[in-house]
């Protein structure tokens, strides 16, 4: 249509034409856009349970025992010491080991207390054969400061299999005259072991539960320690660090201790 001045007018704009236009353009733009929504989700990887440490004591005839455990070799023996080779059962009683760890080491046991109790009786309750252990195997119980200031009582044959005796009383050092005697304890289950310690002497006695076994032996002299840093041990070890001649695992049960001061 002309105007009034003979020019034509300009052209009318069709809003609804160029809306749909821009809406398909959009539509193409939002197809090639990536999607943004939420990352996918994993499962979360269930972590490995913490591996509990080894105990380093345990509660035992009315005392708090510490659980000797050693990294490397180390006396007596010398030997490795690990702490799950001695535990407590339901019953109360003590179970010390040895056995092969995963890496098919050979691994002993012991348990001390913290601190000394001085002169008076010791006694054991044991809850299992002794008289037949290993040649190489050693129990120990005894009290110890130093390898010259310690009074043991031993099952041990000391790798000699064909030794009629079994077991020994020692006032350390063991090599004086008349500082150890052995003897042999019979095939029972359940005995007792004890010493008393006084003043210049030390008086051993086992017997069986029923009384039918007893054996004693004493040792008076200058040389026997007095009380200071001395410590009750038990220990269940390998002479030598050696394997058992039958290589198979050992374990002792004792099922009481008891100390009675001198009055």
């Amino acid at each position: 249509m002309a105007r009034e001045d003979g020019r034509a007018d300009p052209p009318v704009m069709q809003p609804v034409r160029h809306l749909t236009a821009l809406a398909v353009l959009g539509a193409s733009l939002l197809l090639a856009l990536p999607a943004t929504g939420p990352a996918p989700v994993t499962a979360a990887r269930p972590r490995p349970t913490p591996t509990p440490p080894p105990p380093t004591e345990l509660h035992f005839a009315g005392r708090t025992w510490a659980i000797r455990s050693t990294a490397t070799l180390a006396g007596p023996g010398p030997n490795r010491f690990s702490a799950a080779n001695a535990w407590v059962d339901g019953d109360g009683s003590l179970h010390l080991r040895i056995a092969k760890d995963a890496k098919g080491r050979w691994q002993c046991a012991e348990v001390l207390l913290p601190a000394s109790l001085g002169y008076g009786t010791y006694e054991w309750t044991i809850a299992s054969r002794v008289d037949a252990l290993d040649p190489n195997v050693v129990l120990g119980l005894f009290t110890y400061e130093s390898d010259t200031r310690e009074i043991d009582i031993e099952m041990a044959r000391w790798g000699n299999a064909a030794d009629p005796t079994n077991a020994q009383y020692v006032v350390q050092p063991w090599d004086r005259a008349d500082h150890l005697v052995r003897f042999t304890q019979p095939a029972i289950v359940r005995s007792t072991q004890r010493f008393t310690w006084s003043p210049g002497r030390v008086e051993f006695a086992s017997r069986s539960e029923d009384g039918s076994w007893t054996t004693s032996w004493s040792h008076a002299g200058p040389d026997v320690p007095t009380p200071g840093g001395e410590r009750v041990h038990m220990n269940l070890w390998l002479m030598g660090g050696q394997a058992p001649l039958d290589r198979r695992a050992a374990e002792v049960v004792i099922s009481g201790f008891a100390f009675t001061p001198l009055p």
